[in-house]
């Protein structure tokens, strides 16, 4: 089976330019980056839980993540400027592509009553974000070694300049969008 970058090569790519009128290749939309999110309140009161998270990204993307730090003090939920939120990691290139495959392939398919991803998940630019409610989800994580259950979110950044051409874009790449339902 080709890996999921020739097939956007040899095959979207081009049905897209056809499809939407454009007058060449390079007008295509294209996934330019995949960014994985852990947002970690508990990281204000226990440390090992941004290990934890870190760990988790490391081990579902092959690459190392960062620390996201909080921009502003805020009172009442406790936060401190520069205090430790959450941990992300951006996928470019070769590893966003292979990333890509085993979501659609692999971990989407795994999640319990799944149905399709709802198409309403896109933000206007065409860009479609995505989260889980748990990690287990993908498999390379064990059970047995998690502390505990934590959300993630996954955004797909796209070169598509609205959701009509995101939507179109990730559909033909062979992302399962369920059908809209009026």
């Amino acid at each position: 089976m080709p890996n999921l970058l020739d097939f956007y090569n040899e095959e979207v790519a081009p049905g897209l330019v056809k499809e939407m009128g454009f007058r060449n290749l390079m007008q295509a939309p294209r996934v330019s980056k995949i960014v994985l999110n852990i947002g970690l309140g508990e990281a204000l009161d226990n440390s090992k839980a941004l290990d934890a998270a870190m760990s988790d990204l490391a081990k579902v993307t092959g690459q190392q993540p960062v620390i996201t730090r909080a921009r502003k003090s805020v009172a009442n939920f406790k936060l401190r400027e520069g205090q430790a939120v959450g941990s992300k990691v951006t996928l470019r290139g070769v590893r966003m592509w292979d990333f890509l495959d085993r979501l659609m392939h692999i971990t989407l398919p795994r999640v319990r009553d799944f149905r399709g991803l709802p198409p309403t998940g896109f933000d206007g630019r065409g860009n479609f974000t995505l989260g889980f409610q748990d990690q287990l989800a993908f498999p390379e994580i064990d059970y047995d070694d998690i502390d505990k259950l934590r959300g993630m979110e996954i955004t797909l950044v796209t070169t598509a300049v609205d959701d009509v051409q995101g939507l179109r874009l990730l559909t033909l790449l062979g992302m399962p969008f369920r059908e809209k339902v009026n």
